[in-house]
């Protein structure tokens, strides 16, 4: 494919790096660390599987639930067309 000055493949290099820095912003978000022994919201107990399994972790499972519902339902119409979004 004749791409002008583009060498071959520079589309896919930049696809790759695109996702690679996506990958990096991620991971960068995510909490390391010891976790909390009780939840900060209601103060229940974490097992100590859940402290393993999640470093970082500062929920319960109840709570961290309930973040998530909370968080899937952002009020965007994803999908919608853009007509009912614009009303």
């Amino acid at each position: 494919m004749a791409t002008g000055w583009a060498g071959d493949g520079a589309v896919q290099d930049q696809i790759d790096a695109t996702v690679k820095d996506a990958i990096e912003r991620a991971r960068s978000k995510l909490r390391s660390g010891p976790g909390l022994a009780h939840c900060e919201e209601c103060d229940a107990p974490i097992p100590e599987a859940r402290r393993n399994a999640v470093p970082g972790v500062r929920l319960c499972v109840d709570c961290q639930a309930a973040h998530d519902s909370d968080a899937a339902h952002s009020g965007f119409n994803r999908r919608g067309s853009k007509d009912s979004q614009l009303r």
